[in-house]
């Protein structure tokens, strides 16, 4: 059995009336088929009902994660470090 994996996301009301879902979450299925889920952030509601929602990964979110994580590069620091503690600029 392949193990299912979700995204949990709330609505965020934008300034000119419309709304965005932002990803707040992850979720993962037990083996009992009980989800697991891991809040990254908590949405205030302001006195409003607070909505949550839970997404089944696509092929699609898979894809630009790996789309991320292929453009992130490393890059080194221009001045690094001495070598030699002698050389310490303090």
């Amino acid at each position: 059995m392949q193990k299912r994996m979700y995204k949990v996301i709330t609505p965020i009301e934008k300034k000119d009336g419309g709304k965005y879902w932002m990803r707040i979450g992850s979720g993962f299925t037990n083996k009992d088929e009980s989800i697991n889920i891991y809040l990254e952030a908590i949405p205030v509601s302001h006195g409003k009902e607070l909505t949550l929602q839970l997404r089944e990964l696509t092929e699609e979110d898979f894809r630009r994660s790996s789309d991320k994580r292929n453009t992130t590069a490393f890059v080194p620091p221009s001045n690094p470090m001495p070598a030699s503690p002698d050389a310490l600029p303090f």
